[in-house]
């Protein structure tokens, strides 16, 4: 696994990034850029929003925050762990960041949407992560200034960085136990139909709420939206889901969704909750903050033990199920394109590629996020647009995600055409 280098600067500044200011408060700047292969039949959009802040500027960020200097034995190496810039809005009123996340998100459906040559009233289904949505009903809002139909199914998964590749595996994987608690299992559901499946993260606004300083500088905005059509675009092969409740609280995040902050019967931390207005909430329990800020990290280290040992287990099951999956397919040899993994820090992928390395499992890992921090469910569906250009009809992809609480979601897919 290799860094990607880029030129130095912000993503605004980037070929192809087409730039705006969104009239909240004294402006916020918000860029984004569409990618499109019409070979596979899949396109998507991903952008951040607010200032720019490089590894250079993020100290005086952190400073202000905290209204105290940054101790100099809590300033992050970023550039080692992978980052050299993340985005940031400046403090907002609770009305003012309600009408810039809905405008954000409401546009990034649009260009998603635009990206695959579809009309938004032609989306059947919207599957989104989203670690702290600023309102319950955020995907009923955005959906709704999208102009995608009231009837469409709206799904909103919250199980912090892993949110987004938990929805995908939603949308493919009907044998998921999230799937077989509903009414109509969601990827039989969706199967054949117009998605638009991503995550939306207005982290800048969460981490205001809390003190621990490397979330002040890890962590930025970002959204990431894809269309996909299960079944046709892309094909779900075989995958792993798992969770193991942080009991430490090595990473801890406040729920800002409804759960009844308890483990549920058959001590599973997932609720799965549907509504007759066409709506499912996917909530993940998690360890919270005690003295009621929104985030509470261990340290790097910290990130590696939580998320390095079990991460490794569920991508070598699941690429073991795959193994399977191309005998009865009669494919044996065959190997995957990609494998698209959540970018926490370059250093938890890099001793992931380690520990697969040593069990005999070699998988393409590249890093692609250099310019926005960790975006939480945003950050897979960023590397897999990323990817995507490159992919043809028929290539095989890992998708891997993992996030706080602890969640992991792990699937090999098939690009169609």
């Amino acid at each position: 696994m290799e860094t990607k280098e880029k030129a130095s600067g912000s993503f605004f500044e980037e070929a192809g990034v087409e730039n705006d200011v969104i009239a909240v408060g004294s402006g916020v700047p918000f860029g984004f850029t569409r990618v499109s292969n019409t070979r596979v039949g899949i396109g998507g959009a991903y952008g951040a929003w607010g200032q720019s802040y490089d590894n250079d500027a993020v100290a005086a960020f952190v400073e202000k925050r905290l209204g105290q200097p940054l101790p100099e034995d809590e300033r992050l190496n970023l550039a080692e762990l992978g980052f050299r810039s993340r985005h940031h809005t400046a403090p907002l009123s609770e009305d003012q960041n309600l009408v810039l996340e809905v405008e954000v998100g409401a546009r990034m459906l649009r260009e998603a949407a635009r990206a695959c040559g579809w009309q938004t009233p032609d989306v059947e289904a919207v599957v989104m992560g989203m670690t702290a949505p600023i309102t319950e009903d955020y995907l009923d809002r955005i959906t709704q200034a999208a102009g995608i139909r009231k009837e469409a199914l709206k799904v909103a998964v919250h199980k912090a960085c892993d949110g987004a590749v938990s929805g995908l595996h939603l949308a493919l994987n009907p044998d998921l136990p999230e799937n077989t608690q509903l009414s109509e299992n969601i990827a039989e559901s969706v199967r054949g139909k117009k998605v638009l499946v991503g995550g939306i993260e207005g982290l800048s606004r969460f981490i205001a709420r809390t003190r621990d300083t490397n979330a002040l500088q890890l962590f930025g905005n970002a959204a990431a939206v894809f269309g996909v059509i299960p079944g046709l675009t892309m094909k779900f092969l075989a995958g792993r889901t798992r969770e193991a409740f942080d009991e430490e609280g090595m990473l801890q995040v406040i729920m800002n969704y409804p759960h009844a902050a308890r483990r549920p019967e058959g001590n599973w931390n997932v609720e799965v909750t549907e509504t007759p207005a066409h709506n499912i909430r996917i909530a993940g329990l998690m360890h919270q903050p005690s003295d009621g800020s929104s985030v509470i990290m261990a340290g790097p280290m910290g990130m590696v033990k939580l998320f390095v040992r079990t991460g490794v287990q569920v991508v070598r099951d699941a690429y073991r199920a795959y193994q399977e999956r191309l005998a009865q397919l009669g494919e044996s040899g065959k190997s995957l394109a990609v494998a698209v993994v959540h970018h926490a820090n370059y250093k938890i992928n890099k001793l992931k590629e380690k520990h697969l390395h040593k069990e005999g499992i070699v998988l393409p890992m590249p890093w692609l996020l250099s310019e926005f921090g960790n975006v939480s469910a945003a950050s897979a569906i960023i590397a897999f647009l990323r990817q995507l250009p490159s992919l043809k009809p028929g290539d095989h992809i890992l998708m891997d995600g993992f996030g706080a609480g602890t969640y992991y979601d792990v699937l090999a897919v098939e690009m169609g055409g």
